[in-house]
């Protein structure tokens, strides 16, 4: 799924920081899957962190690549994305509004098994048709982490 042509509100891509941030919670000797393409910009921020990172203009519902999932997705269907992921059971690193937390329907699917990184200070991203950096939602955002074996259950950055 190439998710720019969908629903131009969900066209953003973190920027460079937000990934930055994580990095030390991501393990070096995995194969990450990055499968919402936008602008394809994220393959080069990882592989500039060092990570080995697959990330093509594919159909996220219909593949299954890589060892681990991290990457921001559509907003607008975060509910299919997660149970996608679920149904994979592959650990995975998400960007997800925090209000997520909230939804029973999330919290029947990862009851006891989510853990989460909260960053601080409100993420950024850049909307495909707008290369400017630097948008900040009128909501918070945290990384949403399943599978991964962080120190805590809780971490804040």
């Amino acid at each position: 799924m190439s998710f720019t042509n969908q629903k131009d509100n969900d066209n953003y891509e973190t920027d460079p920081r937000g990934w930055e941030l994580i990095k030390q919670y991501i393990p070096k000797d995995k194969k990450i899957w990055s499968p919402f393409y936008c602008t394809g910009k994220q393959k080069d921020i990882f592989a500039d962190m060092g990570f080995d990172i697959i990330h093509e203009d594919e159909d996220f519902f219909s593949n299954n690549k890589g060892e681990l999932i991290i990457d921001n997705p559509p907003f607008s269907l975060k509910k299919e994305v997660l149970k996608r992921c679920k149904e994979l059971d592959k650990p995975f690193i998400l960007i997800i509004p925090t209000c997520l937390l909230s939804l029973k329907w999330f919290q029947e699917l990862f009851k006891n098994e989510i853990q989460m990184i909260i960053p601080s200070k409100r993420l950024t991203f850049s909307h495909y048709k707008n290369p400017k950096l630097g948008y900040t939602p009128p909501f918070g955002s945290f990384y949403y982490c399943y599978k991964m074996n962080l120190p805590k259950d809780l971490i804040f950055i």
